[in-house]
């Protein structure tokens, strides 16, 4: 394998990772007033995400990184293109950030809510771009010869890239479910576990959807199994959390999304951005990649930075593995 096409699969894992790991930190958030009853209920749902949801975020920026530097006209063509899609989505994190740190500063019942309606829409806006995002650079834009977008800012606004929205609000909402069914304990768990298993059959749907759009349009026989195995996985996602193994049913999630993925980069390939003018004009692998020595040095600085990175995330879950209930919550305190 050249390269260019293991650096294609490495910034493919990259999504990935970023999907499953920040794909259940924004479905707490979206859940946030829905599972909440109380503040403390809503300080539990919090705490499950707190040691966690800044590092999730460095897959994104890792993911966007590795595109600048092994295929600087994919992110130059992908990113021009969704630019607004894109500033939306960094709004919505820097508030949800600030939301996060400043929502107990102030002993009062009022500013709490506020706050919450912040990290409300910072979980709920980031998914629908970066699905909105993934769905463009799989479908397409329209590029001439040059690799430049035609048309107006909007032109990445269309039915299926809206679907990839979709997709990924709704694999989101019921990983988030999930995930506080993993996580807490008590009532509140149980109101995570039957909002799972009420949500997951219908939020999969456009994840599916999704999928076999991008098969019908583009995709190889291989990238057919994938296919299959995702609501596979989800059906078992459905059965082992009835049956109340959540760790079980976080993992066959894990799995859905990991099938969608490989099918819909697999289909994109060889491709990296489509031309929907002109499949002559669409930026391949080979085509839209750094030289072969910019390749080599970042593979070796990624050989040496990945493994610590992945080794010190995973140190963070096994510390934080416990669940925890609203008895471990102690009472609020704020400055005056």
């Amino acid at each position: 394998m050249d390269l260019a096409t293991l650096w294609f699969c490495i910034i493919a894992a990259f999504w990935l990772g970023y999907l499953f790991l920040e794909g259940f930190d924004f479905g707490v958030g979206m859940l946030l007033p829905v599972l909440g009853r109380d503040d403390t209920e809503r300080r539990v749902m919090i705490n499950t995400i707190g040691p966690v949801w800044d590092g999730n975020e460095v897959w994104l920026i890792v993911a966007g990184g590795a595109m600048f530097a092994a295929f600087p006209a994919w992110y130059a063509g992908l990113f021009s293109g969704v630019y607004l899609p894109l500033l939306a989505v960094l709004l919505a994190l820097i508030g949800r950030g600030v939301a996060f740190e400043y929502r107990g500063k102030v002993d009062s019942p009022r500013w709490r809510r506020n706050w919450d309606r912040v990290i409300m829409i910072g979980s709920w806006v980031p998914p629908f771009g970066v699905g909105l995002v993934l769905a463009t650079t799989v479908l397409g834009l329209p590029l001439d010869a040059d690799g430049d977008r035609l048309g107006s800012a909007f032109s990445a606004l269309r039915w299926d890239t809206l679907l990839g929205g979709l997709a990924v609000v709704g694999f989101s909402l019921v990983h988030g479910a999930v995930f506080l069914a993993l996580k807490t304990d008590g009532e509140l768990r149980h109101r995570a576990r039957a909002l799972g298993l009420r949500m997951l059959p219908a939020a999969l749907v456009p994840l599916l959807g999704l999928t076999l759009l991008v098969q019908a349009r583009e995709g190889a026989l291989w990238t057919a199994v994938p296919l299959v195995a995702a609501p596979a996985a989800a059906a078992v996602a459905w059965w082992r959390l009835a049956e109340g193994r959540e760790g079980q049913a976080f993992a066959a999630l894990g799995a859905v999304i990991a099938a969608a993925a490989l099918t819909l980069f697999g289909a994109l390939y060889p491709d990296v951005l489509p031309s929907t003018l002109d499949t002559a004009d669409s930026l391949t692998v080979a085509g839209a990649s750094s030289s072969p020595y910019t390749l080599q040095v970042i593979t070796w600085v990624a050989a040496f930075g990945a493994p610590a990175v992945l080794v010190y995330q995973g140190w963070t879950y096994w510390v934080f593995r416990r669940r925890i209930s609203t008895r471990h919550i102690p009472k609020a305190h704020a400055p005056r």
